[in-house]
């Protein structure tokens, strides 16, 4: 998918006479209001981010668009340009009665809380927003599990995090994040966005990716979850024993353990692989091709697929 020029439809959304900044300004003296660290308001004001992250949406053609935390509308009337429906998400209760107001649909809710499933949303559907950064993670675990997965996704993130969803096998930073992440979506890059990008400054820099769905052919992405956490449950230890020892926890059976060991250290070698392997050094293709012979071990397991 190219990034070039912004779709016809786009009119005004970040062509206003305002500034990003003036417009916050005025809203923020109208509404006396101040940015709420414990909800992670870090309003963007960057007048060439809006235009490329709107011209990025632009280009899945959405019949509807949700943006998780609105805020004061940085993003919000260019990306209502984009669609038949945009639906805003926003926690606090001051800007979702300021939206109100202006007509746009609104819940007023936390979107890690949010029934997605059950939302009737026309396709494409794509998930637009400048994201509270302490739900960020969580957000995309959730998004990638989804048995009816959006069409696209243009977010916003810690730089740090960002780095860690494109991290590749055998970078430090190399995750459960970075595997479920890369398995489920194909990412790119958009832009970098400085502390100055915002209102109030943080003191991280930030970066927007732009995700699009891929097809990896898994049946149960919980319980690849489930596996890929296991599998980085140690990061220095080795990866049969992640397996083995995440397992036998799970099924609280005293003695499993060097069975299981075993049966993990069989299926990794039938690959190709060392038997003392680290997670970190598998490509994405390998994790997929593992989960389909042991997968099975972590189907149905309680507990937050989250933390």
């Amino acid at each position: 998918m190219g990034f070039g020029p912004p779709a016809q439809r786009i009119t005004r959304g970040f062509l206003m006479k305002q500034t990003a900044r003036a417009q916050l300004v005025q809203v923020m003296k109208e509404l006396r209001l101040e940015a709420r660290k414990s909800l992670g308001q870090n309003f963007l004001v960057s007048d060439s981010a809006i235009e490329r992250i709107l011209r990025a949406a632009a280009r899945f053609q959405p019949r509807s668009l949700v943006e998780v935390g609105p805020g004061l509308g940085a993003l919000t009337v260019g990306l209502s340009e984009l669609c038949e429906r945009l639906v805003l998400l926003e926690l606090d209760a001051r800007l979702a009665e300021y939206w109100r107001s202006r007509s746009f649909e609104v819940v007023e809710v936390d979107a890690l809380a949010w029934s997605w499933r059950l939302n009737s949303l026309a396709r494409p559907c794509v998930l637009a927003s400048n994201l509270p950064y302490q739900i960020s993670s969580s957000l995309v675990v959730d998004r990638s599990l989804d048995p009816l997965p959006l069409d696209g996704m243009v977010l916003m993130f810690q730089k740090e995090v960002a780095q860690r969803i494109r991290a590749r096998s055998g970078q430090s930073n190399y995750g459960f994040l970075s595997v479920l992440a890369q398995t489920f979506w194909d990412i790119e890059t958009l832009l970098e966005a400085g502390p100055g990008d915002f209102y109030p400054s943080p003191k991280v820099a930030s970066r927007v990716l732009v995700f699009t769905p891929r097809q990896p052919g898994i049946a149960d992405p919980s319980s690849f979850l489930r596996f890929l956490k296991a599998c980085f449950l140690h990061p220095r230890k080795l990866m049969a024993s992640n397996l083995a020892a995440s397992a036998t926890s799970s099924r609280s059976q005293p003695g499993a353990q060097p069975h299981l060991r075993s049966f993990f250290i069989d299926e990794i070698v039938k690959m190709g692989l060392a038997e003392k392997v680290r997670a970190q050094q598998l490509e994405l293709s390998q994790f997929v091709e593992l989960f389909h012979r042991v997968g099975s071990t972590f189907a149905g397991e309680s507990g937050s697929l989250r933390s």
